[in-house]
């Protein structure tokens, strides 16, 4: 087993990254600290791991809620059924409540659990790659909105992450595409050297060696535990953990919450990204064609849904927690291995990207 430190002072807490994990009660036994349970799963994790999450938790008074699985339902209206059972039950201010499950359900939780009562402890148990590598670790929580993905939230960070690399043995060849896209941004944001080693291990990864798949968990999370650390609410450097994700949240929605897969948005919205950084004068065209071929490779969409104009994008765009003063801000690329937050795009160029990438 891994361990890595998110360093924040009194809310500093460990990810803890190996195999068998979900069925280790003393991870449980740590970071719990009263009675009081909830575990918060969905339709189709629970069938597979929440008995084996409820042995460990034998000595407490726990309950369960399985929420229906999918984007289209990180809604207000079913983080209000959380409230529901936890009052219901009359937990209290220190019970703990454990996501387990995707980045929806983590991020469901978190919200859940920073709300109620103004505050309750929360774990992440993981069970997606991607949640596993980015939404479980650094806080954001929150919930879609019609007009804006992610719109309604909160930072609150858990008392620790579980990330069992054994259940990604059940999870569907789609979300595992889906998750290397949030791998690969690592690497085009900060660490050029584990790029290199994704175009490599590509086909590791996709076969699900575990050796490499934990090897990728670990430098994920060891890439954003450093930046979370020193930018907690995304005020600075955080925000270049976005690459591709203005674009993409403008996909999921304009496309209908759960059309794409999270990752899928995100892989199309880094093309997007390259495209414009290579207008801007940053990357070259072969830059850009790696930048393309990785995902191509990981079996990822690169190209934006036909249905979404240019006005529409735009439209959507400008809902985005980046932007500042009503002006649409873009993660982008200096060149692989290093991201940039330009104070302002020219519109014509952001433009001519939506205009004719992949058009």
């Amino acid at each position: 087993m891994h361990k890595i430190i998110v360093e924040l002072d009194k809310r500093s807490y460990p990810i803890y990254i190996g195999s068998n994990l979900i069925n280790k009660t003393e991870l449980y036994l740590k970071h719990i600290k009263s009675k009081q349970v909830i575990v918060l799963s969905n339709e189709t994790i629970a069938p597979l791991y929440l008995d084996s999450v409820l042995k460990q938790l034998t000595e407490f008074q726990v309950t369960s809620l399985v929420l229906p699985d999918g984007e289209q339902y990180k809604t207000l209206e079913y983080v209000t059924q959380v409230f529901d059972q936890l009052l219901t039950e009359k937990f209290s201010r220190n019970s703990t409540l454990i996501a387990l499950g995707g980045g929806v359900i983590g991020d469901m939780g978190g919200f859940a659990a920073a709300c109620y009562q103004r505050g309750i402890n929360f774990m992440q148990i993981p069970t997606t790659l991607l949640a596993q590598v980015d939404s479980s670790v650094g806080g954001k929580t929150g919930v879609n909105h019609p007009l804006g993905k992610n719109m309604i939230g909160a930072f609150y960070q858990p008392q620790c992450v579980i990330a069992d690399a054994d259940v990604l043995d059940t999870l569907a060849d789609r979300q595992l595409s889906a998750g290397l896209a949030e791998v690969i941004k690592y690497g085009l944001i900060r660490d050029i050297q584990f790029f290199e080693w994704l175009e490599a291990n590509i086909s590791a990864l996709l076969a699900r060696d575990k050796k490499a798949l934990s090897y990728a968990i670990e430098q994920s999370c060891i890439n954003k535990a450093q930046i979370v650390s020193e930018d907690e609410t995304e005020s600075g450097v955080r925000a270049t953990l976005n690459l591709g994700h203005t674009f993409g949240h403008a996909i999921e929605t304009g496309s209908g919450y759960g059309t794409y897969l999270h990752g899928e948005a995100v892989a199309i919205g880094t093309c997007q990204a390259a495209d414009l950084s290579r207008r801007l004068g940053w990357l070259n065209n072969d830059d850009v064609n790696r930048i393309i071929a990785i995902f191509k490779q990981c079996h990822l969409p690169t190209l934006p849904p036909n249905n979404l104009t240019t006005e529409r994008f735009i439209e959507l765009m400008s809902v985005d927690k980046k932007n500042v003063d009503g002006q649409i801000r873009l993660i982008l690329l200096k060149k692989i291995g290093e991201a940039t937050l330009p104070i302002g795009v020219d519109k014509n160029i952001l433009s001519a990207t939506l205009d004719t990438y992949g058009r």
